[in-house]
């Protein structure tokens, strides 16, 4: 069952795998015989469906899911529900995919405007001004 991220991009089985173990946790008896937690592995870095800028975004935004060999590796155990942990972390998956191809805006920096530069002087003037008042009063005068 491959996994649709957008029109254009789409994760084929060969590239995830799922490994299924035991949850941690409190959950009695259950916790113990059934491995519900589910850890689903990307291959990222070989995936030819990913371009190159998007595979560098998504490296920034995995973080520690990065592993050295280049694969996104997502652990959910959060119900007892294997096919629901199996759910939440293909959604996790395709959310920081969609995510990794926003192309994020350019940033233009902006100067100060003329009235700003004035301002920003003439408070200074003014605080100086301040700060030269201060000091010994000269008693001869």
């Amino acid at each position: 069952m491959s996994l649709r991220i957008s029109p254009q991009i789409t994760l084929e089985d060969w590239e995830m795998t799922e490994q299924f173990v035991r949850a941690s946790g409190p959950g009695g008896q259950n916790v113990n015989k059934v491995a519900s937690a589910v850890e689903l592995r990307f291959e990222a870095e070989r995936s030819p469906n990913l371009p190159g800028p998007v595979k560098s975004r998504l490296r920034r935004l995995a973080g520690r899911r990065w592993t050295k060999d280049g694969a996104v590796v997502i652990q959910v155990d959060e119900t007892r529900s294997q096919a629901r942990n199996r759910d939440i972390a293909r959604t996790r998956l395709s959310e920081l995919v969609a995510k990794a191809l926003e192309k994020p805006k350019r940033r233009i920096p902006t100067k100060p405007s003329a009235g700003q530069k004035r301002k920003r002087i003439e408070a200074k003037k003014a605080r100086g001004q301040v700060k030269a008042m201060r000091g010994r009063i000269d008693p001869a005068d």
